[in-house]
């Protein structure tokens, strides 16, 4: 028994060295030529690496990379994995057992986290380039717009590919307005331009005629201006205005200023031509005898038919037929105050001496302004103080005229270039709008020569011009009737809106429906255009007048929300030292919930308190990561210490029979069970003791078994220790029915599933039955049910069967049942 016992608990040794029981003959080898060495593991090895060699699987690679015969198949199966939850569980399987695999694993693991974070980023940038363009084409605001656009044009550029579809159409459709936007800007711009060259070209064209009244006013009787001069300067600077007026807005002092000037010069062309028609019938008044009645009559009839303009000095034979007819001069001008009188003398000295230096220097426009100064300051002088200074005042017009002949010498060139490349505009099919803008382009460049005194040459550039224009009239046309659709549109808004604006009732107002009507007004009323700008002038003025009642419900409702936010960041920061720090981060996240609830703001103020609402958030979860960090680090140490017991108790293998060193590892692993170790290690500890306990509970079943084996061997050979049995087995015996030794075994049998001897077999069947009637079946129910029926059966055995009904075989079946509880 004692060497059946030994045989079960200890380390099985081989019956010899060559494996042969003594006496026995060890059998003959059959010879090995024909059966050459063949290494299982080379073979397996080749096999791995003709897997690896031939595109394997992920499932193949992630068992080469864990169970590869040798450290280079392993690390090529492991750098092939690109999949990330095989690498991950390869990584858990490698750590501690192959260090190369683990951090090949490990890199690998690192470089799809960094690929991850920048497509995140990526993804993060697509999504602020989108909305940054949203905002933009929604912006007001004008400076640098252009460069904007291109900016983030550029950005877009680097990310465009990483982009959704859903992404790119927003992307794109923000671009579109923004471009129709800045080519609205240019369109201001560019009338911007317009408007002041035209304004440059009404205030020269004023000054002009000023200068030409004033040179009239001035002229000497004796001499007749040039009548054919006069006329082309009268129809070119009519033209001039002409064009300086077309599309734009003129006040209302500026163009009675032009007719103010154009109205007397006009009045004295049309005095000169009829004197030109009377020219003979004056000669002829002259060499009549003075006091003839008729004469006289005559001459007042020539005079009423000449009707010449009184603000302009008469030419010598109009006076003479004047003073024939007996007609004094009248606006006898005044008699002024000598001192006065000098004063404006040294004036018009000063201003004579800067005329001469500006005509001997060429420079025209100057020149022109002198000489209109000059001719001002001489008609405030008398006539005994303006008399010396006449012939000086004609010379200096003389070199003015001569500077300005000189002047159109040297345009004339320019001017037949003009006329030509009109001509040959004229002949090109183009489409209107670029025609058009060719024609004001060439038109701006004539004007930019001062005009031709030249009338032919004028109306060659004219006729070329109209011709030009001819095919575009069609379009414009076509476009004035789109203008007044679109103030017919502009005028339906304003009706849209003033009828949204008397009916709203703004205590139960949708503000975020009000604000998209706000803004969609806006939009459509930019969308209504080209418009006349005249016409649109009274419904513009009327639109703006129906925002600003709809915008200032809506300011005082936006402003009310941005104090609500305002607020909502106030509570956010106080949140920042707030402990708990759970109960912080839920109220920061009930905040957001608050935040997204609070209705319309101004785009601006909500980009700055949302700057700062979310600056306050992301310090309270700051403090969260922060402190997560430190309980990873305090899990990391808790780890390294964890690893110093979990070593030693690894140590202990599943064959150790000393109870003592289980007892002891487990003392050890318990002191650690509080401490804060990764989830990982913390199943490792729980593994080792789980199976340190198992084989703790082993032994002691062992040792039971060799105890109850010890009393039924003792009992059996009649020296039995009732000091060393157990003090319970008294009381155990009497929850037992009487039985016999026989029927004692064959239970212990039945209950440890061990077989019975044939001629058993018949007594084990009446015996299970009788249990299954019982309920207990075929089985004893838990281990523990096992083990207390068990020790029932052995205390009967020793305490109650008697010595004649014992015997040795008995003995024997009864250890080997209670044997099996081991297995």
């Amino acid at each position: 028994m004692a060497a059946f016992i030994q045989k079960l608990f200890k380390n099985r040794k081989s019956t010899g060295k060559s494996g042969a029981t003594p006496g026995t003959a060890k059998p003959a080898l059959s010879p090995q030529v024909d059966a050459p060495d063949v290494d299982p593991r080379k073979e397996q090895r080749a096999e791995q690496q003709q897997q690896l060699a031939n595109a394997p699987t992920g499932e193949q690679l992630e068992k080469l990379a864990i169970g590869g015969l040798t450290a280079d198949i392993r690390s090529e199966a492991a750098r092939q994995l690109t999949d990330k939850a095989r690498l991950q569980r390869v990584q858990k399987e490698a750590k501690g057992r192959d260090k190369t695999v683990y951090q090949l694993v490990r890199q690998t693991l690192q470089d799809i986290r960094s690929k991850e974070e920048q497509q995140q980023k990526t993804r993060e940038r697509i999504g602020t380039l989108v909305a940054q363009a949203r905002d933009q084409a929604r912006s007001e605001d004008t400076k640098l717009y252009e460069a904007r656009l291109d900016t983030l044009l550029k950005q877009w550029s680097e990310v465009e590919k990483e982009a959704s579809t859903e992404q790119t159409t927003d992307f794109l459709e923000a671009v579109r307005r923004c471009r129709e936007r800045v080519e609205q800007l240019k369109s201001e711009a560019e009338q911007a331009i317009r408007q002041q060259e035209q304004q440059k070209q009404r205030a020269e064209t004023l000054e002009l005629l000023q200068t030409t009244l004033d040179e009239l006013r001035q002229h000497s009787p004796d001499q007749i201006p040039s009548l054919a001069s006069l006329d082309a300067l009268q129809k070119t600077q009519e033209n001039r205005w002409l064009e300086a007026t077309r599309e734009t807005a003129v006040e209302k002092h500026e163009q009675k200023a032009y007719e103010n000037r154009m109205q007397p010069l006009r009045h004295y062309i049309a005095a000169l031509k009829r004197l030109a028609q009377h020219k003979d019938e004056l000669s002829t008044m002259a060499e009549a005898q003075p006091g003839d009645e008729s004469v006289q009559n005559s001459a007042r009839e020539l005079i009423k038919a000449v009707e010449w303009p009184e603000e302009f000095s008469r030419p010598a034979q109009l006076e003479a037929a004047y003073k024939i007819a007996g007609a004094a001069r009248a606006n006898t001008p005044p008699k002024r105050d000598n001192q006065e009188q000098k004063q404006q003398v040294e004036t018009l000295k000063t201003t004579l001496q800067k005329l001469d230096a500006a005509l001997e220097a060429k420079q025209l426009k100057e020149s022109r302004q002198l000489f209109k100064h000059a001719q001002h300051q001489l008609k405030e002088l008398d006539h005994r103080h303006g008399k010396p200074f006449q012939s000086r005042m004609q010379l200096l017009g003389g070199q003015l005229r001569e500077l300005t002949d000189w002047q159109g010498f040297a345009t004339e060139p320019k001017q037949i270039a003009l006329c030509e490349q009109m001509e040959y505009l004229a002949n090109q099919p183009m489409e209107p709008e670029a025609k058009a803008e060719r024609i004001h382009e060439l038109q701006n460049e004539w004007r930019e020569l001062g005009g031709s005194s030249d009338r032919a040459l004028w109306s060659r550039f004219k006729a070329a011009s109209d011709k030009a224009y001819e095919p575009c009239k069609a379009y414009f046309s076509a476009k004035s009737g789109l203008k007044q659709a679109n103030l017919e549109k502009r005028k339906a808004i304003c009706e849209e809106l003033e009828t949204f604006l008397n009916n709203a009732d703004w205590s139960t107002i949708d503000w975020k429906s009000a604000e998209r009507i706000h803004q969609t007004a806006r939009q459509e009323w930019k969308a209504a255009w080209p418009i006349e700008f005249r016409d649109n002038r009274p419904v513009q003025k009327r639109f703006d007048s129906l925002l600003k009642k709809l915008e200032s419900p809506l300011d005082a409702e936006r402003q009310k929300n941005e104090a609500l936010k305002q607020d909502i960041v106030e509570r956010a920061n106080a949140l920042i030292s707030h402990e708990p720090l759970t109960e912080a981060m839920d109220r920061a996240k009930a905040l957001q919930t608050e935040w997204k609830q609070i209705g319309i703001t101004r785009h601006r103020e909500d980009r700055k308190l949302w700057q700062a609402f979310r600056k306050a958030c992301d310090e309270i979860f700051a403090r969260r990561d922060a402190r997560k960090s430190e309980q990873q680090e305090a899990t990391r140490e808790a780890d390294k210490r964890a690893e110093t017991v979990l070593a030693p108790c690894q140590a202990v293998n599943n064959d150790e029979p000393d109870a003592s060193v289980i007892e002891n590892a487990l003392a050890d692993l318990k002191t650690i069970a509080s401490e804060p170790v990764s989830p990982q290690v913390r199943e490792r500890i729980t593994h080792e003791k789980r199976r340190l306990s198992e084989r703790l509970e082993s032994l002691k079943i062992r040792d039971k078994v060799q105890s109850w084996q010890t009393h039924i061997q003792a009992r059996l050979d009649g020296n039995l220790d009732t000091a060393g049995i157990p003090a319970s087995w008294s009381s155990l015996t009497s929850e037992l029915e009487a039985m016999d030794a026989r029927e004692l075994v064959i239970r212990a049998e039945i209950l440890t599933g061990s077989p019975s001897p044939d001629s058993e077999q018949g007594r084990r069947m009446e015996i299970q039955v009788q249990r299954l009637a019982d309920g207990m079946g075929n089985s004893g129910g838990t281990d523990t049910d096992k083990n207390r029926q068990l020790e029932l059966l052995v205390a009967n055995w020793c305490l109650q069967q008697p010595q004649e009904a014992l015997d040795s075989q008995l003995a024997a079946r009864l250890n080997q049942a209670i044997s099996a509880m081991l297995r």
